[in-house]
């Protein structure tokens, strides 16, 4: 059974102060591991996947390493490329269902690594591949009262949640790490310009053992239960329906109709997905990069690898329109509406 919160913004969503991305950073583990790779433990096959999914190869982190290697690793090129210090950051937000540990915070571990003393660390953690959208809302409201420089690192070992026998989730996942330094703006009509978020209750895709309900144990272990077990059907179904939603009533808000969005970031958990999502729209597929092909699903970061894929290389031009939307386990749901400065 399924119940449904209504999280639906008013239609004049505004922020006094504008906020935008000053800059981006991604990491990637250097290990591809290809569908083929897959098939040697997995009954499947490289056609199976690539039909299903579009994906191709995935990487993953080295075992030794974990999500605040990875958001470090990402959070320096994204200061970088803002012209900003660790000093210079007022919060420091990281968005993973698959950090470090549970206690203590993931988000203190990389601000204490990156040096940022005065920051403010907050995990975002339970809204799984919605957890960057989230965090990035948080993130505008923040810089509208003292903080002047905002880090938000979406990234997951995605990877490692997936059981290594079970093939419908395996060829799914990948590991991956993307910063994005917000800023308070100065053009008025630039930055965060609307948002949409939704949630309904499911246990669809799920992580059924670890918490006060299902502690761990032998038999938890034993069983499997700390692994994501995922209803396809159901994600289909919802994804399908609520993104194609979302991302109209953020533009609608806005003030604008999908036809005029220069870029559509959408996560990246298969390429089925966004494509009926942008036909939903009726919007064609060449204003939604895609990297699901070769990096997989990877949770919390992937709207934001196609995001760092198109800023890196100089395709979101001065006025551009763009929306990042994304959907993940609760279901939760939201998009946010963008012009670049």
């Amino acid at each position: 059974m399924t119940t449904t919160l209504d999280t639906q913004l008013p239609i004049h969503t505004h922020l006094a102060v504008p906020v935008g991305i000053a800059g981006t950073g991604l990491h990637l583990p250097p290990t591809v591991v290809s569908n083929q790779q897959l098939t040697e433990t997995l009954d499947t096959s490289d056609e199976w996947i690539v039909q299903h999914t579009g994906i191709r190869e995935r990487r993953w982190l080295a075992p030794e390493l974990a999500v605040s290697d990875m958001a470090v690793a990402a959070a320096g090129d994204a200061m970088t490329a803002a012209g900003v210090e660790a000093a210079d950051l007022d919060a420091v937000l990281i968005a993973s269902y698959t950090g470090d540990q549970i206690l203590p915070s993931t988000a203190l571990m990389v601000a204490d690594r990156l040096g940022a003393r005065h920051a403010l660390p907050i995990d975002i953690t339970q809204a799984a591949c919605a957890n960057g959208i989230q965090a990035m809302l948080l993130a505008a409201h923040l810089l509208q009262s003292s903080a002047r420089t905002v880090l938000v690192v979406a990234a997951d070992c995605a990877a490692r949640i997936t059981d290594p026998a079970d093939r419908t989730t395996r060829v799914f996942f990948g590991d991956a790490a993307v910063a994005v330094v917000l800023t308070r703006g100065t053009e008025p009509g630039t930055g965060l310009l609307s948002w949409d978020f939704g949630a309904e209750l499911s246990h669809s895709v799920q992580i059924p053992a670890g918490g006060s309900r299902l502690p761990a144990s032998a038999q938890t272990v034993a069983e499997g239960a700390h692994y994501v077990r995922m209803d396809g059907r159901a994600v289909w179904e919802m994804a399908t329906e609520q993104l194609p939603r979302s991302i109209d009533n953020a533009v609608r808000r806005a003030g604008s109709t999908v036809h005029e969005v220069d870029h559509f970031f959408l996560h990246q958990a298969n390429l089925r997905i966004v494509t009926a999502a942008m036909d939903r729209i009726a919007v064609s597929m060449d204003r939604a990069p895609i990297t699901v092909d070769r990096l997989g699903n990877t949770g919390s970061a992937g709207a934001f690898t196609a995001l760092h894929t198109a800023m890196s290389r100089g395709r979101i031009r001065s006025g551009d329109l763009f929306v990042l939307s994304a959907i993940g386990a609760g279901f939760q749901w939201g998009t946010l509406c963008m012009r670049h400065p």
